[in-house]
């Protein structure tokens, strides 16, 4: 699954670090998820939306088969 983190939490100024801290995750946390390594649970995903005033759809991408 492809997201929109990196860009929106970059263009907040946000470090990874202060980001997880404000959603109380670690900075590896953010960093997987970044780097698609890891697929946050639901309950993160919309936590991460409404930080940003988004919708869950907006920030993350599913990847169709054969992309």
């Amino acid at each position: 699954m492809r997201n929109d983190i990196r860009a929106l939490r970059s263009g907040k100024g946000l470090s990874q670090q202060g980001f997880g801290a404000a959603l109380g995750v670690s900075r590896q946390t953010i960093n997987a998820i970044e780097q698609g390594r890891y697929d946050p649970s639901l309950p993160l995903a919309i936590r991460m939306a409404r930080y940003f005033g988004r919708a869950v759809e907006e920030i993350f991408h599913v990847e169709s088969e054969g992309t």
